[in-house]
C-alpha cells in the first residue's frame, strides 16, 4: 500500500463501534475483491483499517478469491467476521477509489458511519456504462488485429464482430452465469461471425480477425493476480487465481477449435 499508520490516539468508545469498524474493514475488503485487488492488497488494507483504532489490540485477516475472514481483539473479546464474495470482475477505479479512503480513514478522525457511508458511495460508482465498455473494448481488440498483421479490413471486421460479443456477454452476466460457460459461448460466437465476415467480404484473414475478436476475454488479469499472489506468499489465492485463468483459455480454446474443426471438415459450406 505504501503508507504508514500515524500513531494518532483515535479510540473506539463501545463493543458497538467494534462491530461497525469490523463491517466497514469488511465491506472495504469486498470491494476490493470484486473489482479484481490482489489478496495481499486486500488483506493489508482490512488490517490497517482495523488497527487504526487504539483499543484494537489485534486484528488479522485472510483472503481468497472466494471470502474474507477477518478477526480482532477489543479488551480481551475476540470478534470475527467472515463475507463471501462470488462475483469478481475488473475495475481499478473502484480498487484505487479504496486505497485513497483507506489512507484518509487511518490517518484522520472521519467517524465510522461516515467512513461505511463513503465505501457505500464507493461501491454504487459505475464511471463507464454498458455501451461505452463495448465500444471502446471493440476499438481495442480491432487494433489488436492490426498489430497481429491484419489489414485494413480485418480492422473494421474485428470491430464489428468483438462489438456483437461484448454486447452478448454483457448481456449473459446479468443472469449470473459460470465465467467458463460465457467465455465458450463468446469464443464460438466470435469464430461463427469471423467465418461470416469472409464470405460477405468484409475480411481478409480469418485468423487474425479471431484472435483479435477474442482479446477481450483473455483472462490477462487473473494470470498476473496468480502470479503476484504466488509471489507475495499466498499460495492458495495464487493457485485458484491461476486455474481461474486456465480454465477461461480452456473455454476460448474450446469454443475456437470447435467452430474452426467443423469449417475446416467442410462441414460449413
Amino acid at each position: 500500500m505504501g503508507y504508514e499508520v500515524k500513531s494518532l490516539d483515535y479510540y473506539v468508545s463501545d463493543r458497538e463501534e467494534v462491530r461497525k469498524l469490523l463491517l466497514l474493514a469488511a465491506l472495504a475488503g469486498r470491494i476490493m475483491l470484486r473489482s479484481g485487488a490482489e489478496t495481499y492488497r486486500v488483506e493489508d488494507t482490512v488490517e490497517r483499517l482495523c488497527k487504526s483504532r487504539k483499543d484494537i489490540r489485534y486484528a488479522d485477516a485472510f483472503a481468497t478469491p472466494t471470502g474474507i475472514f477477518i478477526s480482532l481483539e477489543y479488551r480481551s473479546e475476540m470478534m470475527a467476521y467472515l463475507i463471501r464474495v462470488k462475483s469478481i470482475r475488473t475495475d481499478l477505479n473502484r480498487i484505487n477509489l479504496v486505497n485513497e479512503f483507506s489512507r484518509k480513514f487511518v490517518n484522520s478522525n472521519m467517524s465510522i458511519d461516515k467512513g461505511i457511508e463513503h465505501l457505500r458511495y464507493i461501491n454504487q460508482i459505475n464511471i463507464y456504462n454498458r455501451w461505452g465498455k463495448s465500444i471502446f473494448g471493440s476499438l481495442a481488440c480491432a487494433f489488436f488485429s492490426m498489430l497481429f498483421g491484419g489489414v485494413f479490413v480485418d480492422f473494421i471486421s474485428s470491430f464489428m464482430v468483438s462489438l456483437i460479443i461484448l454486447t452478448v456477454i454483457s448481456g449473459i452476466h446479468r443472469y449470473k452465469t459460470p465465467p467458463f460457460l460465457s467465455n465458450f459461448i463468446g469464443a464460438t460466437l466470435a469464430a461463427v461471425l469471423s467465418i461470416l465476415s469472409i464470405y460477405l467480404g468484409l475480411g481478409k484473414n480469418i485468423d487474425i480477425i479471431i484472435i483479435g475478436s477474442i482479446m477481450s476475454m483473455v483472462p490477462g488479469v487473473a494470470i498476473t493476480n496468480a502470479m503476484r499472489d504466488t509471489m507475495s506468499g499466498d499460495l492458495v489465492s495464487g493457485l485458484s487465481r491461476g486455474m481461474e485463468a486456465i480454465f477461461s483459455a480452456l473455454a476460448i480454446a474450446f469454443g475456437v477449435g470447435m467452430v474452426l474443426n467443423i469449417y475446416f471438415k467442410g462441414l460449413i459450406p
